[in-house]
């Protein structure tokens, strides 16, 4: 019967429980009255259904153990001290008999047993049932892993013919079923199978998978109905408390790192807006920095923690900031990276177009000026914010400037009142020299860029049709923009195909358009200079 309280009674024979509980017998005994007719055993793990079978165990009723009930039964076993000493085959005995036949030897079995483990502490910690589940996830996640490598080394190198083969296993298909456990279940795991040897890729695989489904239902979809609110307290708490475990279980920091560049842009993302730590983030900026190379724009958008700031900015730049700095210092001595170098790539010269430090710094400034761009149209960035970025690349990092210069130009747009000595800052961060000749056009006649610019605009330009129109090949600062150093050559090679006639009409053609050029660019000159004098005599007045 059920009592008021909640609880559950159950009227039974002392006997039977006397002869195989050794809890129930010293009860009784200490008791000193042999009426006694009730007794509280209200701390027994798994509450009334584990004592509901247990007793059925004491009365000789064959109950059948099972995933679902063997780590429920194996404590109940032990508080109730239903040992060997009693009787034979007693009930710690049955229990341990099952775990070693069908639970220990599987991973699947033990994860689903450890999963029961959890409402079960503390005992299924005194038994130490919980660590031993944890070792025989361990070791056979590892046995798994070598006898996986050993079978496509026979289909690699088959020494016979092996006729009738299963299909393949897909060797992560038990991490995925590790989302079932709880944060500290699922941490000790992980930094078992980690201490066997996993390999770095499966436990990437393990914790990506794990994060994604621990974070679910954690997002609030309309922040502004909940913001401050508890409900949204707590879940940033959540959110917290994950993220900074996950970071913690992350494999050592590498340049050729497993975890994907998207999974740790997504655990940043959500450490700022849960307010994580700061030696998490830094962690994580660390990380993204080494990677830096292998991001798209989508992952250094990181929206701003703008928790009761209507006026603040939308992306988080600060942090930005700090991964391309990462990536810019990167320490070229760095003892992993000099171990697995090639002695070719170390004869790579940093600044030459064919190296691979070169090329990859060639990416991240692109990536920057798309980054620049796309954060211009904030209307609430500041123009100090946007200037740091823009003067943080070195000159070699970029081949052409237009990337760069749009994004100024759309900064610009959008921040219209900023004021004259940031507005000649912002420009030049712009090397007028490694604009595009369209580029070039844009710039000369953008009445946003200030006088200086425009003036040295049309003065690099100048050069460039000068050089052209005398019939010389020296590409100066445009002629490689547009293409990756094209390799002109004087000599005539290559062009054998074009007619002397041919050849001559359209250097005339192409002199004439260079002098209509020329002479437009003049004008423009002049305007700019007329303007620039006539804003020196106001200025004197």
């Amino acid at each position: 019967m059920l009592p008021p309280n909640g609880a559950s009674s159950f009227a039974l024979h002392k006997f039977p429980l006397v002869s195989r509980s050794g809890r129930i017998r010293r009860l009784l005994i200490e008791a000193k009255d042999a009426t006694i007719s009730r007794m509280n055993l209200s701390l027994i793990p798994g509450g009334p259904e584990a004592f509901e079978l247990a007793a059925k165990f004491c009365y000789g009723i064959n109950i059948e153990i099972t995933l679902l009930n063997v780590a429920m039964l194996r404590c109940a076993a032990h508080f109730l001290e239903m040992t060997e000493e009693f009787v034979q085959k007693n009930l710690e005995a049955r229990t341990e008999a099952y775990l070693k036949d069908t639970v220990l030897p599987n991973i699947s079995n033990s994860i689903s047993v450890l999963h029961r483990c959890e409402c079960l502490s503390p005992v299924s910690e005194e038994i130490n049932l919980v660590n031993r589940l944890i070792n025989a996830i361990a070791n056979n996640a590892c046995k798994e892993q070598l006898a996986s490598g050993l079978l496509k080394l026979d289909h690699n190198f088959p020494m016979k013919t092996m006729p009738n083969i299963e299909p393949e296993t897909p060797s992560d298909w038990w991490g995925k079923s590790l989302s079932v456990l709880n944060l500290e279940f699922f941490q000790r795991v992980l930094t078992a199978v980690k201490s066997k040897g996993l390999k770095q890729d499966m436990i990437s695989k393990i914790l990506i998978n794990y994060t994604h489904n621990s974070l679910q239902g954690l997002v609030i979809r309309d922040p502004h109905i909940v913001r401050g609110s508890l409900l949204d307290m707590e879940l940033q708490k959540k959110q917290r408390v994950i993220v900074e475990a996950m970071v913690s279980l992350l494999p050592t920091q590498s340049r050729r790192s497993s975890v994907p560049m998207a999974f740790l842009s997504s655990l940043l993302k959500t450490a700022i807006a849960s307010s994580a730590s700061t030696s998490c983030r830094s962690d994580l900026e660390r990380r993204i920095g080494l990677l830096l190379d292998q991001a798209i724009l989508e992952d250094i958008l990181i929206p701003a923690n703008s928790y009761g700031n209507n006026h603040g900015t939308m992306y988080d730049t600060e942090s930005i900031l700090r991964i391309f700095s990462i990536f810019l210092n990167l320490d070229e001595d760095d003892d992993e990276d000099n171990r697995m170098r090639d002695e070719s790539e170390m004869a790579y010269d940093f600044d030459s177009p064919g190296s691979p430090k070169q090329s990859s710094i060639l990416k991240v400034s692109k990536l920057l000026d798309t980054y620049l761009a796309e954060i211009a149209l904030d209307t609430n960035l500041l123009p100090s914010k946007f200037i740091a970025l823009a003067e943080l690349l070195p000159d070699h990092a970029r081949i052409i400037s237009d990337g760069l210069y749009r994004a100024v130009d759309i900064f610009l747009k959008v921040h219209p009142n900023i004021k004259d000595s940031e507005r000649y800052r912002l420009c030049k961060t712009i090397d007028c020299q490694k604009l595009s000749q369209e580029a070039c056009s844009h710039a000369a006649q953008n009445e946003r860029l200030p006088v200086q610019m425009a003036v040295q605009v049309l003065y690099f330009e100048q050069i460039r049709l000068r050089n052209a129109m005398n019939g010389g090949h020296n590409q100066f600062f445009f002629g490689t923009i547009n293409s990756q150093f094209p390799q002109r050559s004087s000599s005539g090679a290559g062009s054998g195909a074009i007619s002397p006639r041919d050849n001559y009409a359209s250097v005339r053609r192409e002199n004439r358009e260079l002098k209509l050029e020329v002479a437009r660019m003049r004008m423009r000159l002049t305007d700019l200079e007329k303007d620039h004098v006539s804003m020196k005599q106001e200025l004197d007045q």
